[in-house]
């Protein structure tokens, strides 16, 4: 299994002995690294997978043709792609392009790497909760780049995962060729969900869940609209289809261990984004799209607003009818956003040409929505 050894690339007491899990996807020119967020594994990733590559077996897991004992040709067998119904249930769309040769051509031309960060999954977890802040993590990110030889990347983190990714763009802006930020907050008392009887049950459920399918139940309704998983798919409601799903995916990889979620507790209450790192990732010479769930009840939409007022005018706000996995539940408008953003950035589009909040919309508090 494809590992990457931290303290090889970032000495240190909080790198020495961390293995990172990754898997990449496609074989193109351009670096694309997806950074997942709390207690999320490298597969959170699918839809834009998925969506960017049009693959959904890593590298290291592609079919393979061998010869039997009777010399003819064999297939060697993969695990490494999700159910069809999953990728019903999440209306996995065409890669959105003017044409099927632009499709083929950008599908052929991409190649991203997710990986689990440490604390979950496959990564090693250290039992220390200090071992785990964004900064910290942000060197674990730092180190993959180098260990895939990625001397450049385009960088999107979901969550937590986004926070990772703006400390990682303020510590290397000059690894970085765009940003993408979604579902995030400035960490701190703004990791704090708006309090109502419902958020208060979820989180009493949460607190308590030990099986996977305990887990599966409530991370459904942190990670989606009510409306999205009560829509049927073909004869079948969609939270069906994706607690089965769910409850598959958690049970392969495992409850994640109580070090590691009070680490990524850690890091996402640790976290703070200082007014240097502001200017540092205004002042880098890389656009950045900050893309967020109109009803994520986890990270509330007007933290995320500010990050984007605040990195004026190299940001762009985008907001879409969905909850705190908005990169599930609207894939093909996620997609179609981070391919903007890959496409604006790799033709060295330029910043008042990409920014969608002027000095007038930013005292008025306003931002553009797509539906």
């Amino acid at each position: 299994m494809p590992f990457c050894e931290v303290g090889e690339y970032q000495p240190g007491r909080f790198s020495e002995g961390i293995s990172i899990f990754y898997q990449q996807y496609g074989h193109g020119d351009i670096k694309v690294l997806f950074i997942i967020g709390l207690a999320g594994t490298h597969d959170s990733w699918y839809p834009q997978i998925k969506g960017l590559t049009g693959v959904d077996i890593p590298n290291e897991e592609k079919v393979c043709h061998t010869k039997d004992k009777d010399g003819d040709e064999a297939e060697c067998s993969t695990n490494g792609s999700h159910s069809s119904s999953f990728s019903d249930s999440l209306k996995m769309p065409e890669f959105l392009v003017h044409n099927k040769d632009e499709e083929i051509s950008l599908k052929n031309s991409i190649q991203v790497c997710s990986f689990d960060n440490r604390g979950v999954g496959k990564s090693s977890v250290p039992k220390d909760k200090s071992y785990y802040t964004t900064t910290i993590m942000a060197r674990d990110a730092l180190a993959l780049l180098d260990h895939l030889g990625w001397n450049k990347a385009h960088v999107c983190g979901h969550s937590m995962g986004a926070m990772i990714a703006f400390k990682l763009a303020a510590i290397a802006p000059n690894r970085i060729l765009s940003l993408a930020l979604l579902n995030t907050t400035g960490g701190g008392f703004q990791c704090l969900p708006k309090v109502d009887c419902t958020m208060i049950s979820i989180m009493l459920r949460f607190l308590k869940a030990r099986t996977p399918e305990a887990r599966a139940d409530v991370d459904l309704d942190t990670h989606y609209t009510k409306e999205f998983l009560e829509e049927y798919v073909g004869s079948v409601k969609r939270r069906e289809i994706l607690y089965q799903e769910y409850v598959k995916n958690i049970s392969a990889s495992g409850m994640q261990q109580n070090f590691g979620f009070e680490g990524h507790i850690n890091a996402c209450w640790t976290h703070h984004i200082t007014s240097r790192e502001y200017e540092i990732v205004r002042n880098s010479g890389f656009l950045v799209a900050v893309i967020h769930g109109r009803h994520d009840i986890i990270a509330q939409v007007r933290h995320a607003r500010e990050i984007a007022k605040k990195l004026y005018p190299v940001a762009r706000i985008i907001e879409f009818h969905g909850g705190h996995l908005v990169s599930n539940e609207r894939p093909e408008e996620v997609n179609k956003a981070l391919l903007e953003l890959i496409k604006s950035s790799e033709s060295h589009l330029q910043p008042h040409e990409w920014v969608n909040l002027s000095h007038t919309e930013m005292g008025k508090g306003l931002s553009i929505y797509f539906e």
